[in-house]
């Protein structure tokens, strides 16, 4: 649960940011927010990808 709330707080600075700078006229730099949101997120679920492939090969003997 405490990923989901990081996510989500990660999603609504990285929306307010770009609409920010969307409207000064600076799109370049919104979609460099929206990527490095994204990249962001990526890099918190890594780890929780890592530990359910460990998981699933112990469950299933693999």
């Amino acid at each position: 649960m405490e990923l989901v709330i990081k996510i989500a707080a990660v999603g609504i600075i990285v929306a307010v940011l770009q609409q920010i700078l969307s409207r000064s006229g600076r799109d370049e730099y919104a979609m460099l927010v929206v990527l490095a949101g994204l990249i962001a997120v990526v890099a918190m679920l890594i780890p929780e990808l890592k530990d359910l492939y460990s998981s699933a090969v112990s469950v299933l003997g693999l």
